[in-house]
């Protein structure tokens, strides 16, 4: 089997290795974790991770915990605690019991970091976050010792105590790792492992000064939860190591693994914490659950159900190596699932103006089908005297193969009539405002009694009964599919990322439901409607088109 792919039954390597534990008698119980920091909300990114680790703990009978890795209360909002848990749920996923902080464990980690220190595998610092840096040395070279290395093991405990009451200011000290300056992997050059940082923490208040890194802290959460596959993405491979190190020099409850897989790239897509956050902060768009966002929130609003993550995730599938995923690969698993689901009904976007004026009677009711499967049933849909058609859908002077409504044409009203344009009326400035058509009453249900064929079929509403609604049409918000590549990424936003449409009119059938399920609007996509919508005027989100936009692009 190859990396890139998963079988039929849903196999990669990770599973793979779960198999091979199990059988080896290495792990009973499987126990995997999703660890987000809670500094952002959640993008599609990490869809693929929380699917992945509560996936495998369900297949396997075993168990999977939320733990927030509350390391950097500096950057750490109880908003992005409720909305990680909310995005969780919302996916399908449940953590049951299994809900941990890593400020959890501060109280042990901080035993954990003493108990390096007697065994002389740890030190006070007194370096600059800069000249650390500095000294750390190249891939090329190696790092130099700091000169605070050799400090005695009651010194480094008195300053490190004395880091935890608050008497220094912040990036005075910091506690790192004696491990080897001139390790070819960076990561084990004396790695920091407390830093000195009065802030407050969302659950801990003003207790303590100083804060574990995520090096430090990931590793023995995953011993005390009694993780046995501790599954992360590819950037913490050459991290495995100090991950290995820590477990072995520390007196930990169990001894768990990490294993690393491929993260999660899209085209057209941007899934940096850092520029999300900077998109949100700037203004740039509405707030991490704008429908343009790649996060989770965003998706929801744009009404991309979850059933649909859920398969474009598998169908990605988990590989060792680094890839680009083609943004249609995601669109096409919206679509695949809302074709089946999504109720069909009729707006029109563009509205424009249709008299039939050999039809003289009060109006009437036609059957519609809800959707393609029979079983879901019909309603009723208002038929007048004026209706509204797609201003797309008419040309005066059209090309050769344009089969939609002109001058002299017959086409088919969906669910409704045969209609022929007549006459044009336009506006002072020439613009096409008003089309005076007749129609063929035997045509009733847009069949032709005479066995007659027209080669359109377009939609409508009625003019009288339809409802006003504001449309918005979201597209990328990058205009290129690798955003970024040349120099600023903030370059490379897309101006017409989102366009609103005013003159929009929907049928009564949507204009009464409040529901935010996804509808498809027949010949034009799958909406949504959003919460911004108001009793007098819904709004709806375009969550994808009913084909492939990037193919044509």
């Amino acid at each position: 089997m190859t990396d890139t792919a998963v079988t039929e039954a849903g196999r990669d390597f990770i599973r793979d290795i779960v198999d091979a534990d199990r059988v080896a008698g290495r792990v009973s119980t499987i126990v995997t974790r999703f660890p987000p920091e809670p500094n952002g909300y959640l993008h599609i990114g990490h869809a693929k991770s929380i699917c992945l680790n509560f996936g495998i703990a369900q297949e396997y009978g075993g168990r999977c915990a939320l733990r927030f890795d509350d390391t950097n209360p500096a950057k750490e909002e109880q908003e992005y605690i409720d909305a990680i848990m909310r995005d969780v749920r919302w996916l399908g996923y449940d953590w049951g019991p299994y809900l941990h902080f890593a400020s959890d464990y501060f109280e042990q980690l901080y035993a954990w970091a003493e108990h390096l220190i007697r065994a002389g595998h740890a030190y006070v610092d007194d370096q600059s976050a800069e000249q650390i840096r500095v000294t750390r040395g190249t891939l090329t070279e190696p790092g130099r010792n700091s000169p605070f290395r050799n400090r005695t093991v009651d010194e480094n405990l008195d300053l490190f105590r004395r880091m935890r009451a608050g008497e220094f200011p912040n990036g005075a000290r910091t506690l790192r790792a004696r491990i080897d300056m001139a390790s070819g992997n960076i990561n084990l050059r004396d790695p920091v492992l407390y830093r000195i940082l009065h802030a407050e923490h969302p659950r801990t208040g003003a207790t303590w000064h100083i804060y574990p890194t995520y090096d430090f802290a990931h590793g023995q959460s995953d011993a005390i939860e009694g993780v046995t596959h501790s599954i992360c993405t590819l950037e913490f491979e050459d991290h495995r190591p100090l991950y290995d190190w820590l477990i072995a020099h520390l007196p930990v409850p169990s001894h768990p693994h990490q294993y690393e897989f491929a993260r999660l790239n899209i085209g057209y897509t941007v899934l940096s914490k850092r520029v999300l956050t900077t998109l949100v902060r700037d203004g740039r768009v509405s707030g991490w659950d704008d429908p343009r966002m790649p996060t989770i929130a965003g998706l929801r609003r744009r009404g991309v159900p979850p059933e649909a993550i859920r398969a474009f995730v598998q169908r990605v599938g988990v590989a060792r190596a680094n890839s680009v995923v083609d943004i249609a690969m995601f669109e096409f698993a919206v679509r695949e699932h809302l074709n089946k689901v999504a109720p069909r009904r009729m707006a029109v976007l563009r509205s424009l103006k249709v008299v039939i004026e050999n039809y003289d009677g009060p109006g009437e009711e036609l059957d519609a089908a809800n959707h393609p499967d029979p079983s879901q049933g019909t309603r009723k849909i208002p038929f007048g005297r004026e209706l509204y058609i797609e201003r797309d859908d008419f040309m005066e002077n059209p090309p050769k193969k344009f089969f939609r409504l002109s001058p002299g044409t017959e086409v088919r009203l969906r669910y409704a009539y045969f209609i022929t344009c007549r006459d044009v009326v336009k506006d002072a400035a020439g613009n096409v405002v008003e089309l005076r058509c007749s129609y063929d009453p035997a045509t009733r249900g847009g069949n032709a009694p005479d066995g007659r064929k027209v080669k359109a079929t377009i939609h409508w509403v009625s003019a009288a009964k339809s409802f006003p609604a504001e449309i918005r049409l979201y597209n990328p918000l990058f205009t290129r599919p690798d955003p970024g590549a040349g120099g600023d990424v903030f370059a490379d936003i897309n101006p017409n990322s989102l366009e609103i449409l005013n003159e929009a009119r929907i049928e009564p059938a949507l204009a009464q439901s409040n529901s935010d399920r996804a509808v498809q609007f027949e010949r034009q996509g799958y909406f949504c409607r959003d919460d911004a919508s108001t009793p007098g005027r819904p709004v709806f989100n375009r969550t994808v088109g009913l084909r492939d936009s990037y193919a044509k692009a």
